[in-house]
C-alpha cells in the first residue's frame, strides 16, 4: 500500500539511537508501587524507568533476532521476491542484525540474510545504506540537527531501545505497570517490566521489557496479542558486549561496480518538502484503544503513478476484505496486534484495536477530517 510505503526504509535507525535510547515516562510511573525480586536489588518501576532515563553507555555491540508474527494475510508482491537481508521483510517470520555503537555519531545495523546483508552505517555526519544483494550504496550528509531516532517505514521499532521508547510514552493512566521477578537476557539479568493496556477493547495483551540489572538499558521487548501465549512481535539481544567497537566498524567504502547514489538528508529524516501539503490528521478515542486517522494527500506516492505501480496497488487492495458504513465503503486489514482501513475517500484509520472498531471510527465526525 503506498500510504504505507511513502517513506524511506532508512528511517529505521537515524543516527542518534540505533543502540542507546534515553527513554521517556518515568514522572508518569512515580505512584506504582514495587515488586519483589529474588536476584537484583529491588526497584521500583519508577526507580527502573530512571535508571533507564539516566543510563549512559560509551560503546556496545551484539546481535539481535527480531521475530513477528503478526498473523497479517498474505498480499500480492509480499512473498517470494525478497530476500531475508531486505530491510522490507521485517513484517514476518525470525531476522538476525548485528549492531554495533560507539556514540551518538558513530552506528552501524547489519541485518543478515541468505543471500546477503544490507547495512546502514553512521560515522559523524556521513550515512551510507548498503544492500551486497543489489550491489547498491546510498550516500547522506547529514545536517547538524539531524535529530531524534525514528520508527521503522512499518512502524515496528529496530531495536529493544527504540521499542521501549515507543511502549514508555503510553504510560498513563490506560496502563498498569509491574515488575516481575529478575529474568535473564543474552546471559545477563535483567529486570522485567510489564506494561498491560487497562482497556479491554485494545488487541494488545501485554508489553514486557527486559532492562539489564547493571547497564540499564532495554535488551529485550516483547509485545503479545490477546488469545495468544507466544509474542506477536519480539527483538532483543542473543549476545551483548558493552566494550566500544573498533573503529574501523564505521569506515565504509564501496566495492569495486557498486552502484553509488545520494539521497536527501530531507528524505533520510522523513521530511517533506516545504511546499507539500500537510496531510489533515486525527485521533479518536484515548489510549491504547485510540485510533489515528489521516487523509492521504493527493500527491500520493511516486510510485503508484506508473502503470506498474498502480497494478501493484490495485492487487494489494483487492486482496483486502471489503467493509462499508455510514461514512461510505473502503477495504480493511486485520492482524493480531492492528488493524487498518482504507476508505475510498482516502483516508488511512489504524490502531491497535479490532476491525469493527475502526469500522465504527471511521462514521466519528472527526475522522472526517474536512
Amino acid at each position: 500500500m503506498s500510504v504505507m510505503a511513502r517513506r524511506p526504509l532508512v528511517r529505521w535507525v537515524v543516527p542518534a539511537g540505533v543502540l542507546i535510547a534515553v527513554l521517556g515516562g518515568g514522572a508518569a510511573a512515580t505512584t506504582l508501587s514495587a515488586s519483589a525480586d529474588t536476584s537484583l536489588p529491588a526497584r521500583s518501576p519508577a526507580q527502573l524507568l530512571v535508571d533507564v532515563q539516566t543510563a549512559r553507555l560509551d560503546g556496545a555491540s551484539g546481535t539481535v533476532v527480531e521475530k513477528a508474527d503478526l498473523g497479517l494475510p498474505e498480499l500480492p508482491g509480499t512473498s517470494g521476491r525478497n530476500s531475508s537481508a531486505n530491510l522490507n521483510t521485517l513484517l514476518a517470520g525470525s531476522h538476525t542484525l548485528r549492531v554495533w555503537y560507539s556514540g551518538p555519531d558513530k552506528a552501524r545495523v547489519a541485518l543478515l540474510g541468505a543471500l546477503g546483508e544490507s547495512d546502514i552505517i553512521q560515522n559523524g555526519e556521513k550515512v551510507w545504506i548498503w544492500s551486497s544483494e543489489s550491489n547498491t550504496a546510498s550516500r547522506v550528509t547529514l545536517p547538524k540537527d539531524a535529530g531524534k531516532p525514528r520508527p521503522t517505514p512499518t512502524g515496528l521499532p529496530a531495536t529493544p531501545q527504540a521499542a521501549a521508547d515507543m511502549v514508555l510514552k503510553a504510560l498513563d493512566p490506560t496502563t498498569a505497570v509491574t515488575v516481575d521477578p529478575t529474568g535473564t537476557v543474552a546471559g545477563r539479568p535483567v529486570y522485567t517490566l510489564v506494561l498491560t493496556p487497562k482497556d479491554t477493547t485494545s488487541l494488545v495483551d501485554r508489553v514486557t521489557i527486559g532492562i539489564d540489572g547493571t547497564r540499564h538499558v532495554p535488551l529485550q521487548v516483547q509485545v503479545f496479542a490477546k488469545g495468544y501465549q507466544s509474542p506477536a512481535f519480539k527483538i532483543g539481544f542473543t549476545d551483548v558486549s558493552f566494550t566500544r567497537p573498533d573503529a574501523s566498524r564505521f569506515v565504509f567504502t564501496p566495492p569495486p561496480g557498486a552502484k553509488v547514489s545520494d539521497v536527501s538528508p530531507l528524505s533520510l529524516l522523513g521530511k517533506a518538502p516545504i511546499d507539500q501539503q500537510k496531510p489533515k490528521s486525527a485521533v479518536i478515542g484515548k489510549g491504547w484503544a485510540s485510533v489515528f486517522a489521516i487523509r492521504v494527500p493527493e500527491q500520493a506516492d511516486a510510485a503508484t503513478g506508473t502503470a506498474a505501480g498502480k497494478a501493484n496497488l490495485g492487487s494489494v487492495l483487492g486482496a483486502l476484505r471489503p467493509v462499508q458504513g455510514s461514512w461510505g465503503s473502503g477495504r480493511l486489514l486485520t492482524g493480531r496486534l492492528f488493524s487498518v482501513l482504507l476508505t475510498d475517500d482516502g483516508r488511512v484509520l489504524a490502531g491497535a484495536v479490532s476491525g469493527d472498531r475502526l469500522i465504527a471510527a471511521a462514521a466519528d465526525p472527526a475522522a472526517a477530517l474536512k
